[in-house]
C-alpha cells in the first residue's frame, strides 16, 4: 500500500454527494466545482494586486489598458466626417438649438434616422452646441467610449473572477473588428450603447450581491435598469442584455432560478416595449422585405455566426462591406454551417464536465448577442451586406472571454517555462492586433481612403463604387472619378446615380456632349431625376448655348419648383441672354429658398450685375451683401468701388479700391482707379504714385500714363493757375 492511498480516499470522501457540509450538484459530475469562483489570475497575468503588491501595479496595468484602447485608433482621430455622418451633420434638428425636444418628441426630423435612437443624436446635438462640426472631437468622444468600456469590462471579468481578465479587456480593446464602432463617428450607437450595456450589468451585479448582504437592492436594481433603458435608447442591439444576464446567472449556479425570471421580467418587458415601437417606427421609416423563409433565415444566421468567430480569430481582411453570399435552402455552406453550430451546441452541453459550463455560457453569449443581426428580421443593411464589423462590438466579448480564460486556466497548471511562453505569446497578438487596428483605422481618414478601400477589398460593394466616385468628383478628381464610375456602371447599368456621376465627372472634364449623352440617358432611365436635368441644363449653359439651358431648366423645375439650384443656373442664363429683370427674379427666388447656397456670393453680384444694367440703384446694396458673404470678392469690391466712384462718394471708393489692392498687390488698373480717386480727394501727391506705380506695373497702358503726366503738369503750375 502506497502511501498516497489513504488521502485519495480522503478526498475522495470529502467530494461525494453524501457530504452534508457540500451543496449537491445540479448538472453534471463537474457543476460543483464550476459554481464556486474561478481563480482570478491563474493565467499567471496579475489582473488584481495580491495582498502583498501596491495599488501601483494595478494602476499601471489600468494605465496600460488605457493606452491599447486608445492609442491604436489614434490615425482616425483627424479624420472628416463620413458616408452615414450625414444623419445628424445634415439634421436641423442636431444643428438649431431648440432640435432636441424634436429629437424625442418627432423622430421623423431625422430624415436619414430610420430608428428611433434619440440619446445618440442628443450627445451629437451637445457637441455642435460645443465646437460646431469640427470632427476632431466627435472622434474623440467616441474614444472615450470604447476606453470607458474597456476599463469597465475589464472590472467586471475581475468581479466575475474570470482567468486572465486583464488578456481579455485587453484584447476587447485592441481587437480590429472593434475599429468600425470606435472610428466611425455615426457608429457612437455602438460605443454609448455598449457604455449603457456594461454599466447596467455592473449594477445587476451589485444588486446580486446586496442580496445576499442585504444593502442597496432597491437603488441597484433602479440603476441597472435605468442604465438598461438608456442603452436601448441608443441602439436596439441592447435588448439582449436580460439573456445574457441569465446566461451568467446559469454560468455561476448551474442552474436559473424562478427568482432570476421575476427580476429580470421588468428588464424584458421594456425590452419589448421600446423595441417594438422602435421597429414600428423603421418600418414605416424604410419598408423592407426580402422575402426569406425560416429555413433561409436559420441557414443565412448560421453562416454568420460563423464568419464573425472567423473574423475574430483571423481579423483580416476587413473590407467594412463584406461580400453577400447567395440564400437559399440548397445552399451546401449553409447547411454545414448549421449542423457545425448545432453540433457544438450538442458538445459543449453534453460535454460539460469537459469543457465547463463557461464554454457554453461564452458560445451561448455571442450567439444571443448577435441574434438581432443575424438575418432573423430584416434591416436595411442586408441589402448590402449579412455581416458588419460594427455588429459584433459587444458580442465578441463572449468568445474572446472564453479562448482567454481557456488559456490563462490551461497554463496556470503548468510549469513556469508554460507561463512565461503565455505572457511571451499574449504580448505578440496584441501587439498584431494593436498594428491591424492602427491600419484599419487609416482607412477613415476621408471618403476617398475610406471608399478606395472598400473597393479594393470588395469590388462587388456596388455602394461603394458609387460613393467613391463622389468623393472623388469632390476632390475635384475628375478623371479618377471617371473610372470608377464606369466599374460602379458595370455592376448595375441601369443605375441613375451612375449615369449621373459619369456625367458629372465628363462635365467636370469639359467634355460636354459626352456629358449631356449620360445625363440623357439618366433621364431615360428616371424621367423625374431632377438632378439629371439640372446637369443636363449646366452643361448647356456652359457651352453657351443658353436658349437650350433655359429650357432645360424649365424642366427641372416642373419636376421640382423650389429646386434653388435650378433657379440659381437659370438666373445666371438669363443674365448671359440680357433678359436682366427675369435674371433678378430667378436669383433672388433661389436666395429665397435657400440663403445659404455655397455660390450666394456669386448670386448677389449677379443680381448687382443685372440691376446695374438695368440703372437700379439698389445694385450697390447687391455687392454689399455679396461682400458681406465673401469679402474678397475682386470683382464685387471694384463694381461696387466705380459705382461709388461715380455717385461722387470718394471716400467710400476709396475705401474699396484699398481693399481690392490688398489682394491684388500688383493689379495696374486698380493702381490707377485709386489715382484718379486720390485726386479727386484733392491729394495729388499720393495720386501721382499710385499713377507711377500702375505705370511701372503696365507700361503699355496707355490711360494711366496720359493721367501721371497731366497730373505732374497740374502740380507745376502755381496754385493760382490750378
Amino acid at each position: 500500500m502506497t502511501p498516497k492511498r489513504p488521502g485519495r480516499r480522503r478526498r475522495d470522501r470529502q467530494n461525494s454527494s453524501s457530504d452534508p457540509r457540500r451543496p449537491r450538484a445540479t448538472t453534471g459530475g463537474n457543476a460543483e466545482r464550476e459554481s464556486r469562483p474561478l481563480p482570478a489570475e491563474p493565467s499567471g497575468v496579475p489582473d488584481r494586486p495580491r495582498p502583498g503588491t501596491t495599488r501601483r501595479r494595478a494602476a499601471l496595468a489600468g494605465l496600460l489598458l488605457g493606452l491599447l484602447a486608445v492609442v491604436p485608433y489614434f490615425p482616425a482621430v483627424p479624420g472628416e466626417f463620413l458616408w452615414d455622418d450625414a444623419a445628424f451633420t445634415d439634421a436641423a434638428a442636431v444643428r438649431e438649438p431648440s432640435g432636441l425636444w424634436d429629437l424625442w418628441f418627432s423622430p421623423t426630423a431625422l430624415e436619414n434616422e430610420g430608428h428611433y435612437w434619440p440619446l445618440v443624436y442628443t450627445t451629437f446635438w451637445l457637441e455642435h452646441r460645443l465646437w460646431g462640426f469640427d470632427p476632431v472631437p466627435f472622434h474623440l468622444t467616441n474614444l472615450l467610449l470604447h476606453l470607458l468600456n474597456t476599463l469597465l469590462l475589464w472590472r467586471l471579468f475581475r468581479r466575475f473572477a474570470i482567468p486572465g481578465a486583464w488578456v481579455a479587456a485587453a484584447v476587447f480593446a485592441v481587437h480590429p473588428v472593434h475599429v468600425e464602432s470606435v472610428a466611425w463617428v455615426i457608429e457612437r450607437k455602438d460605443v454609448l450603447s455598449a457604455f449603457f450595456y456594461l454599466t447596467a450589468a455592473s449594477a445587476w451585479l451589485r444588486f446580486v450581491e446586496a442580496g445576499e448582504k442585504g444593502n442597496g437592492r432597491r437603488g441597484a436594481y433602479a440603476l441597472s435598469l435605468g442604465l438598461f433603458t438608456a442603452g436601448l435608447l441608443s441602439k436596439s442591439i441592447v435588448v439582449t442584455l436580460p439573456a445574457a444576464l441569465l446566461v451568467a446567472e446559469w454560468w455561476r449556479r448551474g442552474r436559473i432560478l424562478a427568482s432570476d425570471l421575476r427580476r429580470l421580467a421588468p428588464f424584458a418587458l421594456v425590452a419589448v416595449v421600446i423595441t417594438l415601437a422602435d421597429l414600428s417606427f423603421y418600418a414605416g421609416r424604410e419598408p423592407l422585405a426580402f422575402g426569406f423563409s425560416f429555413v433561409e433565415r436559420a441557414l443565412l444566421a448560421a453562416r454568420a455566426l460563423w464568419a464573425y468567430a472567423l473574423k475574430l480569430v483571423w481579423p483580416s481582411p476587413l473590407p467594412v462591406i463584406y461580400p453577400k453570399w447567395e440564400v437559399g435552402a440548397a445552399d451546401p455552406l449553409g447547411w454545414a454551417a448549421l449542423l457545425g453550430a448545432l453540433t457544438l451546441a450538442a458538445a459543449l452541453w453534453f460535454g460539460g464536465r469537459r469543457f465547463g459550463r463557461g464554454s457554453l455560457a461564452g458560445a451561448l453569449f455571442f450567439a444571443v448577442t448577435l441574434s438581432p443581426v443575424l438575418g432573423f428580421v430584416d434591416y436595411g443593411y442586408l441589402q448590402f451586406s449579412f455581416v458588419a464589423d460594427r455588429y459584433q462590438y459587444l458580442a465578441s466579448i463572449g468568445l474572446t472571454t472564453l479562448v482567454v480564460a481557456g488559456a490563462a486556466s490551461f497554463t496556470a497548471r503548468r510549469p513556469g517555462a508554460v507561463t512565461l511562453g503565455a505572457r511571451l505569446a499574449a504580448g505578440v497578438v496584441l501587439a498584431l492586433l494593436s498594428v491591424l487596428t492602427w491600419r484599419q483605422a487609416g482607412i477613415y481618414r476621408n471618403e476617398i481612403t475610406f471608399f478606395g478601400h472598400i473597393v479594393a477589398q470588395n469590388p462587388e460593394a456596388r455602394a461603394a463604387h458609387r460613393n467613391l466616385t463622389i468623393a472623388l468628383l469632390a476632390a475635384d478628381r475628375p478623371e479618377e472619378a471617371l473610372e470608377t464610375g464606369r466599374v460602379a456602371l458595370e455592376r448595375e447599368p441601369d443605375s441613375a446615380d451612375d449615369l449621373n456621376n459619369l456625367g458629372l465627372a465628363l462635365l467636370r472634364l469639359e467634355r460636354f456632349d459626352e456629358a449631356a449623352d449620360y445625363f440623357e440617358r439618366t433621364r431615360t432611365v428616371d424621367p423625374r431625376y431632377p438632378n439629371a436635368a439640372q446637369n443636363l441644363a449646366e452643361t448647356r449653359r456652359k457651352q453657351g448655348r443658353y436658349e437650350e439651358a433655359v429650357a432645360a431648366y424649365r424642366e427641372v423645375l416642373a419636376i421640382d419648383g423650389d429646386f434653388a439650384l435650378a433657379h440659381a443656373g437659370m438666373g445666371e442664363t438669363l443674365f448671359h441672354l440680357e433678359r436682366y429683370d427675369e435674371s433678378l427674379t430667378a436669383l433672388q427666388r433661389a436666395l429665397t429658398l435657400q440663403p445659404n447656397l455655397p455660390m450666394a456670393a456669386t448670386l448677389h453680384r449677379l443680381q448687382g450685375r443685372s440691376a446695374q444694367a438695368l440703372g437700379r440703384p439698389e445694385a450697390a446694396g447687391f455687392y454689399e451683401r455679396a461682400l458681406e458673404i465673401t469679402p474678397t470678392d475682386t470683382e464685387s469690391l471694384n463694381r461696387l468701388a466705380m459705382l461709388r466712384f461715380g455717385e461722387g462718394r470718394y471716400d467710400e471708393a476709396l475705401a474699396r479700391y484699398r481693399a481690392l489692392l490688398e489682394i491684388l498687390p500688383e493689379d495696374a488698373q486698380t493702381h490707377a482707379n485709386l489715382g484718379a480717386t486720390l485726386f479727386h480727394l484733392d491729394r495729388l501727391d499720393e495720386a501721382v504714385r499710385s499713377f507711377e506705380r500702375a505705370v511701372a506695373l503696365d507700361p503699355a497702358a496707355e490711360r494711366p500714363r496720359t493721367d501721371l503726366e497731366r497730373l505732374r503738369a497740374l502740380q507745376r503750375q502755381p496754385n493760382e493757375d490750378r
